[in-house]
Order: structure tokens, then sequence, then C-alpha cells
């Protein structure tokens, strides 16, 4: 009897597993799935940068990876509008 009541418990719980489960993604192209890496890619960087401008004391290396991150800025919104 034991054994009976698990099995339903556990058809109870796949069931419910399985109704909330999202809706599969759909499948990018080649091209498509290029651009989202690149533009992964690139959030990447942007967020590395971020870290080491917090980190970054001397006037000319924060000036580079600031210019660095306006550049990755750049970036990231000409490939969201592409």
């Amino acid at each position: 009897m034991a054994r009976g009541w698990e099995s339903k418990s556990v058809e109870a719980q796949q069931a419910e597993a399985a109704e909330t489960m999202p809706e599969p993604k759909t499948r990018l192209s080649s091209e498509q799935a290029a651009h989202q890496r690149t533009l992964d890619g690139v959030r990447l960087t942007r967020k590395s940068v971020l870290h080491r401008l917090d980190s970054a004391s001397d006037p000319r290396h924060r000036q580079m990876l600031q210019d660095a991150l306006s550049e990755l800025n750049r970036r990231i919104q000409t490939l969201e509008s592409s």
C-alpha cells in the first residue's frame, strides 16, 4: 500500500512539473544565434570593464576604462538596434 501511494505522489509531481514548464524557446537561425552570442560577449566585457573601473585608482587607467565603456555601450546599442 505504501508503495502505491508513493507512485501516485510521484505521478502527481511529474504531472504538476509538466504543467508548469515554460514553453520551449523558438530556435534561432545561425545568423541570429551568432548575433546573440556577439551581443552577450559585448555585455560580458562591459560588465568586466565596470568591475575594473570600480577598483581603478590611476586617472589614466580610469580614463582608458571609461573610453572602453563608452565604446562598448555604443556597440551594444548598435547590436540591439539591428
